[in-house]
């Protein structure tokens, strides 16, 4: 997937908006501020993207992990085991499967919060850019 570089792309925007002069209009502040944002964004996308490959990553070591153990189960119960040491192993799987539940959903929200993070410096950033292109020059 070839990427595209957002700084190239406003260099350009930038170049053509020079061209037009539009007096009390700062353009190069707005287009500046605007690359910010598709900076920002394009952060947040690679943070959410790292987060699902190691929520991806996470979900095939449970598999193996899982597969494994099952594996080991049935090898064990076709042998001379008892009723209720396998129904204690079973018990030991379905909560070991539950463990592994619940920290997939914290990595989840790690990688969630961790856009959000990026997300909301920006609209701080841009709040405050916005309050210092409406002040009145002196």
């Amino acid at each position: 997937m070839e990427s595209i570089n957002p700084n190239t792309l406003f260099a350009e925007y930038i170049k053509l908006i020079k061209q037009f002069k539009l007096p009390g209009v700062d353009a190069c502040a707005i287009l500046e501020s605007r690359r910010k944002d598709i900076v920002a964004l394009a952060a947040a996308n690679t943070t959410a993207l790292t987060g699902m490959q190691s929520l991806g990553q996470k979900q095939m070591e449970i598999l193996s992990a899982t597969m494994t153990r099952l594996q080991s189960l049935v090898a064990q119960q076709s042998g001379s085991e008892s009723k209720p040491a396998a129904d204690k192993a079973v018990q030991q799987a379905l909560h070991k499967a539950l463990s592994d539940m619940q920290e997939l959903a914290e990595t989840a929200y790690r990688a969630q919060a961790d856009s959000y993070v990026v997300i909301s410096k920006r609209v701080a950033e841009n709040v405050e850019e916005l309050k210092a292109l409406l002040q009145p020059a002196r």
